[in-house]
């Protein structure tokens, strides 16, 4: 199912890499990790990763991400990672380009890219590019690999979420292969500051619940501002704070922002993507968000989210 994306690649002198904005590991580390794959493969072609700053998964990317003129896209090959609408992606200069694909595992929106591979089958995009260079007897370096198995290891809960699959640890054994030090992976995720350790008690401390034990936080910009940390710490750094908390199979993380209120809905048990795309979001069956146009509006998704469960009982 890849073969048009490996001979766009082949026929592309010039490839551009793109993701969604504010990325998490799995758009990080498929992004790093294509880019590595056709720098080893293909060596004469011009390869590169645009888009925004790496935040918290910085060592996915210690030398950053390329600054592009906007000639190169005229004869250049610019795909898409790990993103399930055009308005999420980071740096809309793909638009430009001579070619399009896209490579994606979220539950289909729209059309983005000429070429297009979907499969919500997949734990994470970087399951589907590892995938992909191995069907293709594609080399993959210690690079490319550390960087895919990251995002593997962040998209699938540490292989504990029911999206990991008999194919998902087939393919991450297959990257462990490639010399990849998974202690200093986990070291780099999971060792937490102290004062980080203190944020997430005190966001802790903000849980609230509905009805039907929907748990929530709702972070105001005033709040923001006062715990001096940007919305993305707040908002999907802080979401899984409520997760395996018994009793709550449905938790809801809100931060209030310039560009709206930022929503991160989680679940265990249900699927919440219809009620994220409802609000004009998107994503997976149990991890999907959206951007809200008020405190307003967020209730309304939250007593969405309280009625599915109430509805189940």
């Amino acid at each position: 199912m890849y073969t048009e994306i490996i001979e766009l690649i082949q026929n592309a002198q010039t490839v551009i890499i793109h993701r969604h904005t504010r990325p998490d590991g799995d758009a990080i580390g498929c992004q790093i990790g294509l880019k590595e794959i056709i720098k080893t493969n293909f060596p004469d072609k011009e390869v590169y990763a645009v888009g925004d700053d790496a935040r918290g998964y910085a060592f996915m990317a210690p030398c950053g991400f390329d600054e592009i003129a906007d000639e190169k896209y005229g004869n250049a090959l610019a795909i898409v990672l790990d993103c399930g609408s055009a308005k999420l992606i980071s740096d809309t200069r793909y638009t430009t380009a001579k070619n399009t694909a896209r490579l994606d595992h979220h539950i289909f929106c729209e059309k983005i890219c000429e070429s297009e591979v979907i499969d919500t089958s997949y734990e994470s995009c970087c399951g589907m590019v590892a995938d992909m260079a191995i069907r293709h007897n594609l080399e993959i370096s210690s690079e490319a690999a550390t960087a895919l198995y990251t995002g593997m290891v962040t998209d699938s809960g540490r292989f504990r979420y029911d999206s990991t699959t008999p194919r998902t640890l087939s393919v991450a054994s297959k990257l462990l292969e490639s010399k990849v030090d998974f202690n200093e992976i986990f070291k780099n995720l999971y060792a937490d500051t102290y004062e980080n350790k203190k944020l997430k008690a005190t966001f802790l401390l903000k849980v609230q619940f509905t009805a039907n034990n929907v748990a929530y936080i709702y972070t105001e910009k005033e709040e923001l501002a006062k715990l001096n940390i940007d919305t993305f710490t707040a908002s999907r750094g802080m979401v899984n704070t409520m997760s395996d908390t018994k009793g709550v199979d449905i938790w809801v993380n809100f931060t209030e922002a310039d560009e709206g209120v930022f929503c991160e809905i989680r679940s265990s048990a249900y699927n919440i993507n219809p009620v994220a795309v409802k609000y004009g979001g998107g994503g997976h069956a149990k991890a999907s968000g959206a951007t809200l146009k008020s405190k307003e509006e967020a209730m309304m998704l939250l007593a969405d989210l309280d009625e599915m469960i109430g509805a189940n009982k």
